[in-house]
Parts: structure tokens; C-alpha cells; sequence
């Protein structure tokens, strides 16, 4: 209940309303009491004056304090204030509350001495006592209780009122898509990844659900990557598996003889196998920021010569020519030589394995921007639009049928976007149906 975003909502609506009717309240009583001092503060100048005057009058007219007790007294009880009179020495003549006659007095206030016009000297000092802070607090308190305090009760309670309602909208309205999404997320971890929120909102919230359904997009694009490579690797293991066991069976039987044809096959099958286990093992490495590279200044003509070269044999059993068109000089990269190679043979090997005979293949370079840009272009029947945008994810095939012409794993091109990647770099590929594709990835170098 109290993690509830109801509670919470309610928490701060009623946190925000003490705080403003506490802060206006508290404001109001120091106005009334600043008001209130400055009122205390002239009645008290006033009162002073009154008595100071009738004192005056009284000694002018006896010329003596004799007889004035009384009317001290009757002033103290009219003011309801403590009044004493003293002579020059501080003897009291007069007290109203007749405590401290014929005493001497000594006044922690300096009282206000009385020379009036007519008088060549003092003719008594007046001490009056100040009113009490006390009860200007307990005044203060009471007119702004009276004037404004109980408006604010009022106002108060109907803030609350106001608070529980708009906590009961606000919640629905919030909490409603929170639910969808905590229901959905749920789902999703229990291997449903069809699960999307419907929420059209510009808001947080909308944003937050558009993130959710974009994860749960990517984690069903991944799930069925990941169905389509166990299926892929099943059948990539299966099949010279099955022949390896074929032939060893035949040879145990005694049905074949174990002479170099059998032998040679064995062993294509045991390479077909060996190179689709180290394409896995070096793909973790690469996901896991594992894999070491060498890095040096290389010259990239001749990494590009020497795959090209390579690639030359295989493209020629289909009729094909590789071209290199290179610029008499390139900048020196900081590269791992080998890596690279790897990339462009495995582009190569793409390129051969989908281009028609009597098609070109093209590899360039060009300086720009302080990268190196590499391509290798095709003639090829080209990628379809909609493969394009996967055709770097692992196990993904644009041959469906898995035929051995066209082989692969669909390792090779993820393979080598991570290489190109942990060099810095970054790889493209434009493709037409029917009329070719091209790869190009990038090698930054510092001048």
C-alpha cells in the first residue's frame, strides 16, 4: 500500500497542500504581528505621553508629589500597565501597585526623565513597563486564526477533497499503460516476445512504450535468428557428419576400399566441419572483445593483392576475372593485416559464390577523409531490398535452400562487420536484384 503510486500521488498532493497553507498562514501571522508592534508601539508612545503630560499638570499645579498614589494606581489599572514614579535619587513616590514606595528603585530600563518647560530641573523620573511579548503573540495568533485561519481549514479540506479525486484520475491514467507493460513485460520474459502495448501517447510514458515495443521487436528478430541458427547448424553439422559416417561405415563394412578419393572426401568434410567450428569460436571471441589483433602499419595495396590473388583460382573454375583497381599510392593503416584479409576473402568468396560466369568482380580503394575505403563489387544476381537490412546478422542466409555451391554458415559477413568494427571502421553494402552488389568498409588511418 505505501509503495502504491496511489498512496504516492495522495502523499505529495496532501505534502504540497500543508506546505502552502502552513507557508500562507505562517506568513499572515508575522504580518499581524509586525502590524501589532507597530500598534503596541505607538499606544505605548501615546500612553507615556498622556501620563508624562497629567504628571506634569499635577506638579504644576502642587508643585509637590504629595497626593499622586491614587492616580497612579487608577492610570495603571486604565492602561493595564505597571507605572512608578521616583524623584531625582530613585526613590518611588508612586507605584501602582503600591509595592515598592519610599524604596529605591533601580530600573533595569532607563525610565523617562520629566523636565517640562516651565521647570528649570528634572522633577521626577516615569518608569512604565512594556507590554508583553507573550501576549502580542497570543493576539497575533488569535486575529490571524480569526481573520484567515479558518478559511484555511476550509480551503484545506477542500484542497484534499480535490487531491483524492485528481489521485484517483491521475493513477488510472498513468497507471492503466504501467499495467499493460508490466503484464506484457512478464509475458515476454516468459518467451513470448509477440507481446506489444498499444499506447498512443507523446508523453513518457509513450515513450516508454514505444522503447518496449522496439525491444520486444528486437529480442523477436533475435529469437527467430537464433531458431533459424540452431536449425542452420544442425544442418551444417549434419551433413558432413552424416557423410563422414557414411563413408566410415562403408569402409568398416568393407563395401568401399579406404583408397585416396575416399580419403580426400573425408577429409573435405572433416575441413567443412573444422571450419565451422572455428567461425563460431571466433565469433565469441569477437562478441566477448576477446579477440586479439596485431596491429601495425601495413601497406593496404598489398593485403588487397594477396586476397585477390588468392580468390583468383576459385573464380577462375567459373569463368570469372577478379580486377583490382588501386591508386599508385596509399596512406600507410594501422591495421591487422591478417584480419583484413579475412574480410576481403570473405567478400571475395561471397562475390565468386553468387556471380554468373563470364560476370566481374572488382575490388578498389580509395583515400578519403582520413579513412581508407575498400569495396568489392559484383555482377551477381544482387540481394533482394528487404534482405538487406539482415544480411550482417549471424546465421542469416539469402539462399534459403542451403545448397553447397552457395554454402556458408552465414558467419563469413558478421565475422566481418566485427572485425571491420574493432578496427574503427564501419561496412555498407548497395545492392540491386539482378544486377549486382557491392561491400564497402572503411579503415581510418592518421596522417
Amino acid at each position: 500500500m505505501i509503495h502504491s503510486l496511489n498512496f504516492r500521488l495522495l502523499a505529495a498532493f496532501a505534502f504540497v497542500i500543508i506546505v502552502v497553507i502552513g507557508s500562507a498562514f505562517f506568513f499572515a501571522h508575522r504580518t499581524t504581528r509586525i502590524e501589532i508592534n507597530r500598534f503596541v508601539d505607538r499606544t505605548e508612545t501615546m500612553q507615556t505621553r498622556r501620563v508624562e503630560a497629567e504628571l506634569s499638570a499635577y506638579y504644576l499645579h502642587q508643585r509637590n508629589w504629595e497626593g499622586i498614589q491614587p492616580f497612579i494606581v487608577q492610570w495603571g489599572n486604565i492602561y493595564g500597565r505597571r507605572i512608578i514614579l521616583t524623584d531625582t535619587n530613585g526613590t518611588v513616590v508612586a507605584d501602582s501597585q503600591e509595592e515598592l514606595l519610599g524604596t529605591s528603585y533601580s530600573a533595569d530600563i532607563p525610565g523617562l526623565p520629566m523636565s517640562p518647560p516651565w521647570e528649570t530641573q528634572t522633577i521626577g523620573i516615569l518608569h512604565i513597563d512594556p507590554i508583553e511579548s507573550s501576549e502580542i503573540n497570543r493576539a497575533s495568533l488569535q486575529i490571524a486564526y480569526n481573520t484567515t485561519g479558518r478559511f484555511f481549514i476550509w480551503g484545506g479540506l477542500l484542497a484534499v477533497a480535490i487531491a483524492l479525486l485528481l489521485t484517483f484520475i491521475l493513477s488510472r491514467r498513468i497507471l492503466a499503460p504501467v499495467k499493460a507493460l508490466t503484464h506484457a513485460a512478464r509475458q515476454l520474459g516468459k518467451g513470448d516476445f509477440s507481446q506489444r502495448v498499444n499506447f498512443e501517447d507523446k508523453g513518457e510514458v509513450g515513450e516508454l512504450a514505444k522503447s518496449f515495443n522496439s525491444m520486444a521487436n528486437d529480442l523477436e528478430h533475435m529469437e527467430q535468428l537464433r531458431r533459424n541458427m540452431v536449425a542452420d547448424v544442425a544442418h551444417e553439422l549434419r551433413t558432413p557428419l552424416s557423410n563422414l559416417s557414411g563413408y566410415l561405415e562403408a569402409i568398416r563394412d568393407g563395401v568401399v576400399e579406404p583408397d585416396a578419393d575416399i580419403i580426400r572426401s573425408l577429409d573435405e568434410e572433416a575441413s567443412t566441419l573444422s571450419r565451422l567450428v572455428d567461425d563460431l569460436q571466433e565469433l565469441s571471441l569477437v562478441d566477448a572483445g576477446e579477440l586479439k589483433l596485431v596491429y601495425q602499419k601495413e601497406d593496404v595495396s598489398s593485403t588487397i593483392k594477396e586476397a585477390v590473388a588468392a580468390a583468383q583460382t576459385k573464380a577462375a573454375t567459373k569463368g570469372l576475372m577478379i580486377t583490382a583497381d588501386l591508386p599508385a599510392r596509399l596512406p600507410l593503416v594501422s591495421m591487422d593485416s591478417h584480419r583484413i584479409k579475412q574480410v576481403l576473402n570473405n567478400l571475395l568468396e561471397n562475390a565468386v559464390a553468387h556471380t554468373s560466369p563470364e560476370g566481374t568482380i572488382t575490388v578498389a580503394a580509395w583515400e578519403q577523409d582520413n579513412e581508407i575505403n575498400i569495396s568489392v563489387a559484383d555482377t551477381g544476381e544482387g540481394i533482394k531490398a528487404e534482405e538487406l537490412p539482415n544480411i550482417f546478422e549471424r546465421f542469416y542466409r539469402v539462399d534459403k535452400s542451403r545448397t553447397r555451391a552457395t554454402g556458408g554458415s552465414g558467419l563469413g559477413l558478421t565475422i566481418a562487420k566485427r572485425l571491420v568494427e574493432a578496427h574503427g571502421g564501419r561496412i555498407d553494402v548497395e545492392s540491386q536484384w539482378g544486377k549486382g552488389t557491392r561491400f564497402t568498409f572503411t579503415l581510418p588511418f592518421t596522417k
